[in-house]
C-alpha cells in the first residue's frame, strides 16, 4: 500500500482516496465514486490481472465493506451514546482525522523517497513552499471537504445508519452532473437511466410514513430527521463539486498525488481548527478540545483517516461492478445492524423498495463501463 494511489477524502467515508500506479497524464476518476468518505477516486493504470491480484480484489472489497459499514455504525453509535460527561465535539473529531491523515501522507512521501529526510525536505519545499499558487488551488476543495465531514456528523446524529447509507448514494448523481457540466464528460444511456433510478430510490427511502395511511411510529433516531436529510443532501452536493474540482486540478498538473493530499490535509487542518473555535470555542474553553473522547471516538477518527487507504486497494484490484457490490453489501449490513443492534430503525416496505432501487442503480452505473465501446449510447 506504500505507493497506492489515493486522494484523501474526508468522511466520507467517503470522502477518502487513493494513490498507486497513477497515470498522471490522464487522471480521471469515475463519476459517482467520490469520497467518504470521502473518496474522490483517481483512475489507475490497468496491468494484467494475475491470480494473486484476483484474490486480492475480493480481499480488498471485503475490507472496504467492513470499513464503510463500521465507520457509519460507529459514528452513529458515538453520536447517540448516552454517557457521563460532555459528548465529543464533531469539529474536534474532524481535526483529529486530518492530523492522522497528514501524518500518513508524510510517512508515505517519506517511503516514496527511500526514507531520506533530506529528499523529503526538498520535496516538501519545492512542491509546497515554492509553488504557492499551486498550493492555494487546494484551498477550495479542502474547505468544502471540511464542511462535508462536519455535515456527516450532523447527519448521523439525526438519521439512522440505514437511511444515511442509502441517501448518501446521491453523491453518485451530483458527481456525475458536475462532471458533465465542469469537465464536459458524456454519460452513456445506462448511466443516465441509473441516475433516474437512483433518485427514485432515494425519494422512496425518505418517503414520510404518515402518508402511507398508517400510524406514524415513534421516532427512534436522536434529533430531527429533516436536519439529517438536509445535512446529507448538502454533503452530497459538496462531495460532487469538490471531487470534480479536485480532478480538474489534478489533470492540469503532474504534481505528486501524495503531495496534493498533504496540501489538502494542511488546508483541512486550518479550516477544521477555525470551525472548532468559531462554533465550539466556548465549549473548548470549558472542557478542552478532546472532551468526551473515548475508545469509540478514536475508532471513528481512525476509520475516517484510514478509509482512503482501503479504497486505494479496491481501485487497484477491483472494477466498478465489484465496487457496486461492496456498496450494496454495506447498505444491507448497515440496515440489519441498525435494526437489530442499534435498534434505532423500523424498516418499511417503501424503504426496502427504495433501497433495492438504489442498489440496482449503483450496479447499473458501474455496468456502463463494462459495455463495449461501440454499444454505448452517448447523450
Amino acid at each position: 500500500m506504500g505507493r497506492s494511489g489515493i486522494l484523501s477524502l474526508q468522511g466520507d467515508t467517503a470522502d477518502f482516496t487513493s494513490r498507486s500506479n497513477v497515470d498522471f497524464s490522464a487522471v480521471l476518476p469515475k463519476p459517482g465514486l467520490s469520497p467518504l468518505a470521502s473518496s474522490h477516486l483517481v483512475s489507475m493504470s490497468s496491468p494484467p490481472v494475475s491470480p494473486s491480484q484476483s484474490h486480492l480484489k475480493y480481499v480488498s472489497l471485503g475490507v472496504l465493506v467492513l470499513q464503510t459499514t463500521s465507520l457509519v455504525l460507529t459514528m452513529r453509535y458515538s453520536r447517540t451514546l448516552q454517557g457521563e460527561g460532555p459528548r465529543y465535539l464533531a469539529s474536534s473529531a474532524v481535526v483529529s482525522a486530518e492530523l492522522l491523515k497528514i501524518l500518513i501522507c508524510l510517512l508515505l512521501v517519506f517511503y516514496d523517497n527511500n526514507f531520506s529526510i533530506r529528499v523529503l525536505n526538498r520535496v516538501l519545499k519545492e512542491e509546497i513552499l515554492n509553488k504557492p499558487m499551486e498550493t492555494l488551488k487546494l484551498a477550495i476543495p479542502s474547505g468544502i471537504y471540511t464542511l462535508q465531514n462536519n455535515l456527516l456528523y450532523v447527519a448521523l446524529s439525526n438519521l439512522d445508519a440505514a437511511s444515511y447509507q442509502v441517501t448518501y448514494q446521491l453523491k453518485i448523481l451530483t458527481t456525475a452532473l458536475f462532471s458533465v457540466s465542469m469537465l464536459g464528460k458524456r454519460l452513456g444511456l445506462y448511466q443516465w437511466l441509473s441516475l433516474l433510478i437512483l433518485m427514485t430510490g432515494i425519494a422512496l427511502v425518505q418517503w414520510p410514513t404518515e402518508s402511507l395511511g398508517g400510524i406514524s411510529p415513534t421516532p427512534l433516531s436522536a434529533g430531527s430527521q429533516l436536519v439529517g436529510v438536509i445535512a446529507v443532501l448538502i454533503a452530497c452536493f459538496s462531495s460532487g463539486f469538490a471531487g470534480v474540482y479536485f480532478e480538474k486540478i489534478l489533470k492540469e498538473t503532474k504534481q505528486s498525488v501524495w503531495v496534493r493530499n498533504l496540501q489538502l490535509g494542511l488546508f483541512g487542518l486550518v479550516f477544521g481548527l477555525m470551525g472548532v473555535f468559531v462554533y465550539d470555542g466556548e465549549r473548548v474553553r470549558e472542557s478542552g478540545v478532546f472532551q468526551g473522547y473515548n475508545s469509540i471516538t478514536w475508532t471513528v477518527v481512525a476509520l475516517q483517516a484510514l478509509g482512503g487507504l482501503v479504497i486505494a486497494a479496491v481501485i487497484k484490484y477491483a472494477d466498478n461492478i465489484l465496487k457496486g457490490f461492496a456498496t450494496s453489501l454495506s447498505i444491507i449490513l448497515s440496515t440489519l445492524i441498525s435494526y437489530f443492534w442499534l435498534e434505532d430503525f423500523n424498516p418499511t416496505s417503501v424503504f426496502f423498495l427504495g433501497a433495492v432501487l438504489v442498489i440496482a442503480a449503483t450496479f447499473l452505473y458501474g455496468y456502463e463501463g463494462k459495455m463495449p465501446a461501440a454499444s454505448h449510447s452517448r447523450v
